[in-house]
Formats: structure tokens, sequence, C-alpha cells
């Protein structure tokens, strides 16, 4: 017999030893997770948030910082409960998913099915353009007189008559524009299919069966042990948050969670244990426009990557006093969570794309110069956005082409391909009348949103 192979597990140890000395240890990676999650609050830009970065059965990080209450400066608990805003919406999608797979209604159905005198204006509007922002209806708190109404107890007849009396932005399936009256009004529908009050719905069909005890519709009116007080901040100065009345929000952003139960929920839900196979592939599948334009929007969700291009499912959250981020990371069944009691200078999303990048390797894209004729695309672009119409001032310049929103400074913009470049993660793409006439539309993708503008 060949006496080499005696020497295979030494060759294999030195190997080890080398991959080793190349690769950064798990200590090390979690020393730099540990740093880059607490510099918010050492730096003064959050009062306190908690942060998980879990990677398959690996817990690399799940620690609090900074204080859940600064009048009575208590450090935050490891399970203190934030609201977490827009990520109910979720929550909304997989409830009405639910219903579907147990037969109690189709995401074809129109809504005047379980609201019989909601104004459509003449447009057939059915669940699924609810589910993606597309339905046209107006964003209730994008509605003037809906400010004053936010901050009172109102009933919820008050808030469902708002809505109704505001007119279309865009017929369903025109455009992209994000949407709380839509999840709303889906609310609505998971009651009146469901025979359950939405609160008791989520909190007995989703949560209890998956164990997250520490998730709930905030009410005010309970006492719920270590939950963090909201604040905002004014510039430098930071100032308690007026008390959300959480009848309005409602399923578009009344739910209440911690970052551990926020994990179980992403392991879950992407691990097959809230919906059918059917059910959850078309929850996290792009939606399109009616001209088959794809969108960065599922239900509830959005789909594509992060801000450092890393494929990612996930959705962000803000409402007075509190912001956050739920990022699922597929191809390294990754879940990155963060919770902050501060409305202010820094964004949950990007310290969540930050901690993922940390974790996963990538590459940044190389900048592109635009060799074109910007001629065919300089001009001014209008249509609907989310509140007032938006305005585009396309201009040309040596390095490409820059955008003026509304007035704002115009700022450059990066060439991807052909007519489309982008914004950090907000993409810009032209459509042309022909291959040789001006541009007649911008259509302005910020992944919650897809505005198309017309030229003036």
């Amino acid at each position: 017999m060949p006496r080499f192979p005696r020497l295979l597990p030494a060759v294999l140890a030195l190997a080890a030893l080398d991959v080793q000395a190349q690769t950064p240890s798990r200590d090390a990676l979690v020393r730099k997770l540990d740093s880059l999650a607490n510099a918010p609050v050492a730096e003064g830009r959050a009062v306190g948030l908690t942060v998980a970065v879990v990677k398959g059965n690996d817990t690399l990080l799940l620690k609090v910082f900074g204080k859940s209450d600064l009048e009575w400066n208590i450090a935050t608990p490891t399970d203190a409960v934030y609201e977490i805003g827009s990520i109910t919406k979720q929550f909304t999608a997989a409830a009405i998913l639910q219903l579907r797979d147990d037969g109690k209604l189709s995401l074809d159905d129109e809504l005047t099915k379980y609201l019989p005198d909601f104004p459509t204006h003449g447009n057939k509007i059915i669940l699924r353009r609810l589910l993606d922002h597309t339905s046209g209806i107006k964003g209730i708190t994008e509605i003037p007189a809906f400010r004053a109404m936010s901050l009172t107890m109102y009933p919820r007849d008050s808030a469902l008559a708002l809505i109704k009396r505001t007119p279309p932005q865009f017929g369903p399936g025109e455009a992209m524009v994000y949407n709380n009256s839509a999840f709303w009004l889906l609310g609505l529908v998971v009651e009146k299919a469901s025979g359950m009050t939405y609160e008791d719905y989520v909190e007995k069909k989703i949560f209890a069966p998956l164990g997250m005890r520490r998730s709930m519709y905030c009410n005010l009116g309970e006492v719920v042990d270590r939950r963090a007080h909201g604040y905002e901040y004014r510039g430098t100065e930071v100032r308690r948050a007026p008390l959300n009345i959480h009848t309005w929000p409602f399923s578009a952003g009344s739910l209440c969670s911690t970052a551990g139960d926020m994990v179980t929920w992403l392991r879950a839900l992407h691990g097959g244990k809230v919906l059918t196979p059917r059910s959850y592939a078309e929850m996290i599948a792009p939606s399109k426009l009616n001209d088959g334009t794809p969108l960065r929007y599922a239900m509830g969700l959005s789909v594509g990557a992060d801000i450092r291009g890393l494929k990612m499912i996930g959705h962000g959250g803000g409402i007075t006093g509190f912001v956050s981020e739920a990022s699922w990371y597929p191809d390294a069944q990754m879940a990155v969570v963060v919770v902050m009691n501060s409305a202010g200078p820094i964004s949950p999303a990007a310290i969540a794309s930050e901690l993922a990048g940390t974790v996963l390797p990538w590459t940044p894209p190389a900048a592109k110069a635009f060799v074109g004729d910007a001629t065919p695309l300089v001009g001014k672009y209008s249509g609907p956005a989310r509140g007032p119409d938006m305005t585009i001032e396309v201009t040309s310049t040596a390095q490409g082409i820059a955008l003026s929103a509304n007035g704002t400074p115009a700022r450059p913009v990066q060439w991807v391909d052909a007519w489309t470049f982008r914004q950090g993660n907000t993409f810009v793409t032209f459509k042309r009348g022909g291959p040789m006439g001006p541009a007649t539309e911008l259509r302005f993708d910020t992944g919650g949103g897809l505005f198309v503008l017309k030229r003036q």
C-alpha cells in the first residue's frame, strides 16, 4: 500500500489553519457587528435599539444598546417591545393569504365584495392590487385632512369615511404608490372573511402558533412589561414623541414586537411554517404593472436587493417615535433585525445593510460613464407620487445627467444600462416614443413605489 495517505490528516489540518489565518474568526466578526450596532447610540444619533443577526442556526448578535426610557435612565432590556410600524404590512398580507388557503377569499375578489359601498369610480379594485400598492387609492397618511385626525381617538369609521371620499390617484395597475389606505382596508377584509377582529386574528392565528409571546397589537390601554418609549430628534435635541393612537394605523402599522420575535417570524415565514408553498411563492414574487413593468415589491414585502446590492426580502417600519427594519437574506438563510425607539438622523435600513454586508461577501458595483446623447432625456416630467404629484427636471452635465426632484438641488445619477440610471437604491428609467424621438416618460422606482411621470 502507498504510504502517502497517512499524511492526509496532517495536510488537511495545515490547510484548515491556513484558511483560519486568512478568514476573520467568528469572535472578530461578532465584535465588528457589535461595534457597528452600538455606533448610533455612541455617536448620539439614536436613543436605543435592539439588533439581531442570525445566520442559519448561528446567532451572531442579539443585543441591546442605549435607553428604553430616558426620563428614568432605564437601559434597554433584551426583550424590549417596540412599535414596528409598517412591518405590520407583511403580517396583514400573510393573514390574507392564510384566509385564501382556507378557502375564505380569493386574491381576485373585488374589494366591494367585502365593502359593498366603497366607491370605485368605475375601477375594478381586486385584493391583489391592495397587497402591492397598485390600487390607485389615495393613501390616508397623505390626505391633508388626516393630519388633524391622527392625534385624536376618533372612531374607525371616520378613517374609512375619509378614504372613501378621496378620489383615486390613478387606475389600478397603472403605477405603484406606497399606500397605507390599501393595507388599512385589507384589515377590514381580514375581519369580514375570518369573523374575528384583526387584533384577535394576528394574535391567535400568527403570534401564538409561532411562539411570538412578546408580540401584540399595540394598545395604549394595556400594561406591557418592558415597552420602550418613543423619541424624536429635532436637530441634535431629543424630545419625547407623542403617543400613537392605534385606531388609525390599524392593519397598516399597529403591531408591536421585539427583535427576538421578529427573528422567529422571519425564520418561520421563509421556512414554510406560515403559508402553503403556493401562497409563500406568491407573497415574495415581484408584482407587475398592467403593461408588464416589474416592481421591486410583492405582497407586503420589498424584494430584490438591499442598498448594497445583496439579495434580500424585507420591509421597514416608521411610526412616530419608532423606526425598524426586518430583512431576510435567502441565499444565506440570514435574518437581520434592527428596532429603534427614536426617529432621527440614522436609518435602520442603513444599519441592517451594513451588518449584512459585514457578514456576507459583496462587491460594490463599478461606476459606468454614460456615453450616449442626453439631449432626448432633458426636460420636466410630472405625475402622481406619494403625497403631492412629483416633478423631476432632468439636466445634462459633463458627467451625464442630473435630476432635481420638486425643486431640490440637482444630483447626478449613475448610468446602469440603456436608458436606466440609479441614485443610491432608486432606479430611473426613461421611455422614448421611438428610437430617434425624445423621452416621453420617466419611471422613478424607489422600491417602495414606481411613479410614472409624463413629459411636460
